[in-house]
């Protein structure tokens, strides 16, 4: 079978198991009255807490331990475990560490799933810059299948998400161990430092200054990416408590309008080498940044009436702030680092953006949600509420040029002239 083929459906799985919850839960904990705000922030916390560490973690096992894709196999076996389980719970504090048992199993496909499709590709000779953005878009399709899926069906509210996301999470690990090998690239240790044997090496990248400027900015890119994710089905939720907007579509089927964004990412992906050669990589990362400037702040102005178009608008931009980054991230991780850490590498790029980066967005919104924008009869003031995240994300922008000065290398400006 072709390896791009096999590729695409390996994208399209694992964003299909990520895309059956991770827009609606928001829905399923709120309209079953599982807990408020903050605690519902902790709940989505537990992708920042586990990209903290799991994604390095096993980014470390495959540079040296495991084939990159029976680990990745595995994985998905045990979340897709997990998934089944999680309604059951009805306990808020049970509730988060099921939630973080999932997360733990799924955060490090992300960066494996990479590593995976790097390397076969590599294999074959084939150039990554040019080939993996057309097969990535196929993750984000999986990612508006599944959105379709659960909202068509409506299972926005139903625990019946988990179970569709725990039935493909065990397709894809089955699969995964059919993909083509990819061994670990370090396997002798001998005359090694004790960095090099517990494959921390990839952390030492913090020491180069443009690389600790870039992960500081994934961290903070990675708040605004939770604040969307965990808010945006239900910003557009709770407009049926309007009587003018309680049968407008965007109400009754508010995953369809956020799938809208998915659809975006997968234009914006194939765009991506175009902009990395005609504006290199510091301003497409900026572009990002005011990316999500309009993202919020469209949805601060808009509803689902006469203001659709600007929640339509701030979707199609979501792919921009979305792929200019975090796709460009993973590219500039892997053109500057050496082979023998970049799965460790892309771990780390995972675990500022995943990890710190949610962690940190997730806590802070639901507190500052709680204490500053819910009312006595717990509706919320999402005009303040988004206007204060496109607030967050204009400062971000306008610092980011004056601290990353970095130019391309040589690499990287043969990576972006080949694609």
């Amino acid at each position: 079978m072709n390896i791009k083929f096999r590729l695409i459906v390996m994208n399209f799985m694992q964003f299909f198991i990520w895309g059956a919850w991770l827009l609606t839960i928001g829905h399923y904990w709120f309209d079953n009255k599982l807990g408020n705000a903050t605690q519902f922030s902790a709940i989505f916390s537990t992708m920042g807490i586990s990209a903290i560490f799991m994604p390095a973690l096993t980014g470390i096992i495959a540079d040296r331990f495991i084939n990159a894709e029976r680990l990745y196999g595995l994985m998905h076996i045990l979340g897709g475990v997990v998934l089944f389980c999680v309604p059951m719970v009805k306990d808020p504090t049970l509730f988060f560490w099921v939630m973080l048992l999932n997360m733990v199993f799924y955060m490090p496909t992300l960066s494996l799933s990479i590593t995976v499709a790097y390397t076969a590709l590599k294999n074959r000779d084939l150039d990554v810059v040019k080939v993996y953005p057309p097969i990535r878009t196929f993750g984000t399709i999986g990612f508006i299948a599944a959105l379709w899926t659960v909202s068509l069906t409506h299972n926005e509210s139903s625990a019946n998400q988990f179970y569709i996301a725990g039935a493909v999470a065990f397709a894809l690990g089955i699969y995964a161990f059919s993909m083509p090998k990819c061994p670990p690239p370090m396997n002798k240790i001998e005359n090694s430092s004790i960095i090099d044997v517990l494959g921390l090496r990839a952390f030492t990248l913090f020491k180069t200054p443009r690389f600790a400027i870039f992960f500081a900015f994934s961290m903070l890119l990675g708040a605004a990416l939770q604040l969307t994710n965990a808010y945006g089905d239900v910003f557009l939720g709770d407009f049926k408590n309007f009587p003018q907007f309680h049968d407008t579509m965007a109400v009754k089927y508010p995953a369809i309008i956020m799938s809208i964004s998915q659809a975006s990412e997968t234009l914006f992906i194939l765009t991506i080498p175009f902009f990395l050669r005609r504006f290199g990589i510091k301003n497409v990362m900026l572009f990002s940044m005011l990316a999500w400037v309009l993202r919020f702040g469209l949805f601060a102005l808009g509803n689902p009436a006469d203001g659709l178009w600007m929640i339509v608008l701030s979707c199609i931009v979501y792919g921009m702030a979305f792929d200019f980054f975090n796709i460009s991230g993973s590219l500039f991780v892997e053109t500057q680092t050496t082979p023998q850490i970049r799965a460790s590498a892309q771990g780390v790029f995972m675990m500022m953006v995943n990890g710190f980066g949610a962690l940190f967005g997730s806590i802070a919104s639901g507190v500052i949600i709680d204490k500053y924008f819910t009312h006595a009869d717990m509706t919320k003031n999402w005009h303040g509420i988004w206007l204060t995240f496109a607030a967050y994300a204009l400062v971000i922008a306008v610092i980011f040029p004056f601290v990353f000065r970095y130019k391309h290398n040589k690499a990287l400006e043969m990576a972006i002239n080949h694609a």
